[in-house]
């Protein structure tokens, strides 16, 4: 398999890659921009070290980012050439591996996505299977046996040389705050090996699902099981439980795991509510999670906020940036109402915005002249000792800096963005 994963078409398409993924520096400080002229000068060594199996992995950068929940998540962040030979041998196993997946996995994979995950469980929850199993797996990438984990690719892969690379990048020592620490089990989250690798060995939890005939959804480490009955959600549970601990050796947060009814679980970001309509019973409809709203009302605030220097047009940039990725993620759910009370905020924030970059008295005077209001409503507005953001929810804005006039100038709603994908979805 080397001689697959070494090809030069596989190592040019697996450069594209990393250049298209950005990402941080590793160890070495070296920038993705920089991998090219790199390769250039040492790609012939690099392969005959890896053919020599003298190739050495250079440490993994550990760095914690903030979780939603106030907690932080360790990224191990190899350097760009790792990250360059991992996703060559990425692309060569996912042509072995992929094929024999399961169609109830729905995570890192081609052609699958999370709103065929939340779309499945919606249905399996539409069709009465309302008791679920809802297992956490307790920190996952930090817990993978990594001779479990070596086995299961040697079944498929006998090549010595691709499984040596493997071992090594698994066991490459992670760097927090300057210092080496050994690593003798987990899979680094933030190299492009580590989600392939996470499907290989779920897949066996896939598979003892499916011989048991079980209605469930995976999304990498995050999965649920479908019943009809609490006791056979519990019975389920027990046997899955036994399963992780003795087969794959994988912990379970037993305070985050349980039996839940659709109102009280929530997956990849979605939660369920009952449809209350004449005729309909038993019947759920896709939500967002009010953490979510929280954390994207959260950004757009910091992005709106009067003290940033950004022109107005980079500010437009910026907030679009973030907010349709997230309407993206979650354009399956109900949330047209929601969209609309959150956009009529953030042009307010966006008039605020304008009225303090106006600065001196004098000049917001003027401004207000030119968009239509009567010299002496300009005037006296202009001086006005209220606050920015009660002047920005004022009709005096709200008639001036016109929802017409923002889109002039490069802005698009929310909601607008959120109804002209719906054709695409359903």
């Amino acid at each position: 398999m080397i001689e697959q994963v070494l090809k030069r078409k596989n190592l040019y398409r697996a450069y594209r890659q990393v250049v298209q993924n950005k990402g941080a520096s590793g160890v070495d400080h070296m920038t993705v921009h920089e991998l090219f002229t790199y390769l250039e000068d040492n790609r012939n060594q690099i392969i005959t070290t890896i053919l020599k199996s003298t190739y050495v992995p250079q440490p993994i950068l550990g760095v914690r980012i903030p979780k939603s929940n106030g907690k932080t998540r360790l990224l191990g962040i190899p350097t760009v050439v790792d990250r360059w030979l991992q996703q060559a041998v990425s692309q060569s196993l996912n042509t072995k591996f992929e094929f024999n997946f399961e169609s109830s996995s729905f995570g890192f994979r081609p052609n699958k996505n999370i709103h065929q995950g939340v779309s499945q469980a919606l249905k399996y929850i539409n069709d009465g299977y309302q008791d679920i199993v809802d297992i956490d797996l307790q920190g996952f990438f930090d817990e993978v046996d990594h001779c479990i984990l070596l086995q299961l690719i040697y079944k498929k892969v006998k090549c010595p040389y691709t499984l040596r690379l493997i071992r090594k990048w698994l066991r490459a020592p992670i760097q927090k705050e300057g210092k080496l620490y050994k690593r003798r089990k987990g899979v680094p989250q933030g190299s492009p090996l580590s989600p392939l690798l996470s499907n290989i060995l779920l897949d066996e939890l896939d598979k003892e699902l499916s011989s048991k005939g079980l209605r469930y959804v995976r999304y990498a480490d995050d999965f649920s099981i479908y019943t009809k009955s609490k006791s056979e959600a519990r019975k389920i549970g027990n046997a899955i439980f036994i399963f992780l601990r003795d087969k794959l050796r994988l912990p379970i947060n037993r305070e985050k795991s349980g039996i839940r009814r659709p109102s009280s679980f929530e997956l990849l970001g979605h939660g369920f509510v009952p449809i209350y309509k004449k005729g309909i019973k038993g019947q759920y409809q896709l939500v967002v999670k009010k953490s979510s709203w929280e954390s994207l009302k959260r950004k757009l605030k910091a992005i709106t906020k009067k003290t940033k220097p950004y022109g107005f047009r980079e500010r437009l940039q910026r907030l679009s940036q973030v907010w349709k990725g997230w309407v993206n993620n979650y354009r399956l759910a109900s949330i047209h109402a929601k969209l609309k009370t959150l956009d009529e905020w953030l042009r307010n924030r966006l008039r605020y915005c304008i009225w303090h970059d106006w600065k001196k008295p004098e000049r917001k005077r003027k401004n207000l002249i030119r968009l239509g209001i009567n010299q002496g409503q300009a005037y006296a507005w202009s001086r006005s000792r209220m606050g920015g953001w009660a002047v920005a929810q004022s009709p005096i804005l709200g008639t001036t800096i016109t929802l017409s006039r923002l889109r002039r100038t490069g802005y698009e709603s929310m909601l607008s963005y959120y109804l002209k994908t719906q054709p695409q979805i359903r």
